[in-house]
């Protein structure tokens, strides 16, 4: 699983989001964005975190390094924003720490390191149906020269309706995606230049290994998937299904 470190200090929120993620220092001296769990949208947000993270890691792309964050809701103490400190207490026990790139900037429209990068980026988004890298919110950073992606907990979508019980994954395998306010949607004409090497990549075993990252505690029991194995289990059987189809391919680029 990701690796584990100890919030030592909360430094600052980040408003750009309704989720509230926050600058932390933690035990290894390193300073991480926090995704925390307590946030309104849950653990599974921070499942999809992870498993796109990886994912895009897999496939060419360049993502910061994740780790699981233990927080002590003593943290919560030293904070004056009383939002802060709700969201701190609710937050106890392991959140996701996303490394902080330090310098960054936001995306300018221009691609820096690669003429497929984009079309890699955009395959990632149509796969996990990632409905959240838009000119509003391009999720999207230049770094060092190269484009990175971040914030990914918009995919997966599919998860969010578990709760009643596993769905069927053929519905998921099956459904298109739609690229017209997607930022890099001017590059779509490279998804077909890209897509067979990118699903040689990709299998069931590398889903498996994605889904190995994933701390127990975020795979929260289903009907239909009563531990935490089985509901990764019902994870890798999503993706396996969706990267058996092309449908849910931009139309022009479609097999």
């Amino acid at each position: 699983m990701i690796p584990t470190v100890s919030v030592t200090r909360y430094v600052t929120p980040l408003r750009e989001g309704g989720s509230l993620p926050g600058i932390v220092e933690a035990e290894d001296l390193g300073t991480y964005v926090c995704k925390f769990r307590g946030a309104g949208q849950g653990v599974r947000v921070l499942v999809a975190e992870v498993v796109v993270g990886e994912l895009a890691r897999r496939v060419g792309l360049a993502t910061p390094r994740l780790v699981g964050l233990d927080l002590d809701p003593e943290i919560a103490r030293y904070e004056a924003d009383e939002e802060v400190q709700d969201l701190l207490g609710a937050s106890a026990g392991l959140n996701l720490g996303i490394d902080f790139l330090p310098g960054a900037f936001g995306y300018d429209g221009t691609v820096h390191d690669g003429s497929d990068v984009a079309a890699r980026v955009l395959w990632l988004d149509a796969f996990t149906a990632n409905v959240d890298r838009s000119w509003r919110n391009p999720n999207l950073l230049v770094w060092h020269g190269r484009l990175w992606v971040i914030d990914h907990g918009a995919a997966l979508y599919f998860h969010h309706a578990w709760s009643g019980g596993l769905t069927d994954p053929a519905r998921f395998a099956h459904q298109p995606w739609d690229p017209d306010d997607h930022v890099l949607r001017a590059h779509a004409h490279g998804l077909a230049s890209v897509d067979d090497e990118i699903r040689s990549l990709l299998g069931e075993q590398v889903f498996a290994e994605v889904l190995a990252d994933v701390p127990d505690e975020w795979l929260e029991p289903v009907p239909g998937a009563d531990t935490a194995d089985a509901v990764r289990q019902a994870y890798v059987a999503f993706l396996v299904e969706r990267l058996a189809t092309r449908q849910w391919l931009p139309a022009v680029e479609a097999a």
